[in-house]
């Protein structure tokens, strides 16, 4: 493969990876959200109770290793300006650009925690999706982001909401994976199927 063509190939499965980010963030924000403003508004300001780009996160560095990264911050940084209210984007504007990064890498960091350890689950390692692996790697990234976000947002967060925004990031982002990856293998299934029905009978 030539220089162009890898450049190209690489091109569009980074532009896919913002395309889709920022549409899961937009189903989250346009679904999750007002539902979630109406009981927990003061969380809901930093945290989804089902953050679907999280799953984008981990799937993407899944495929991609740490060139996943770049896309996820452009995806954020996009969905940001789409999405996020003008008065709560100007409150957390301060510490935005943290925040972005701290959930760009999270997934990355997860993988090679694990990877330290002696379990590479990247992808193209085995033939069969390690569901359970990807799974457990969604969580860790989950841990390790709603731990730097609540560093990040410190100095924003009312004390007593510190532990509340830390359990609903770290579940929210959980939730999002699970979802993303049932949407997954519906689809998986859905081609499989598809593909067997395209035979010629014998």
């Amino acid at each position: 493969m030539s220089v162009a063509a890898k450049f190209i190939s690489r091109f569009q499965g980074f532009a896919v990876i913002i395309a889709v980010y920022v549409i899961c963030h937009g189903l989250t924000a346009w679904a999750v959200t007002p539902v979630q403003n109406l009981f927990l508004p003061d969380i809901t300001v930093f945290a989804s109770l089902a953050y679907l780009p999280h799953g984008v996160r981990v799937l993407s560095v899944w495929l991609f290793g740490w060139k996943a990264i770049l896309p996820l911050a452009a995806g954020a940084l996009l969905s940001e300006a789409l999405f996020t209210a003008a008065n709560v984007r100007q409150l957390m504007e301060p510490v935005l650009l943290e925040s972005v990064a701290v959930g760009a890498v999270s997934a990355f960091a997860a993988f090679e925690i694990v990877w330290l350890f002696g379990w590479n689950l990247y992808s193209g390692q085995s033939r069969r999706i390690a569901w359970t692996g990807l799974l457990a790697i969604g969580a860790l990234a989950s841990v390790i982001n709603s731990m730097g976000q609540s560093v990040v947002f410190s100095g924003l967060i009312f004390p007593g909401d510190q532990l509340p925004v830390m359990a609903v990031y770290a579940a929210g982002d959980l939730i999002g994976l699970a979802v993303c990856m049932v949407a997954l293998m519906l689809i998986f299934r859905a081609l499989r199927l598809a593909g067997k029905s395209r035979k010629p009978q014998e």
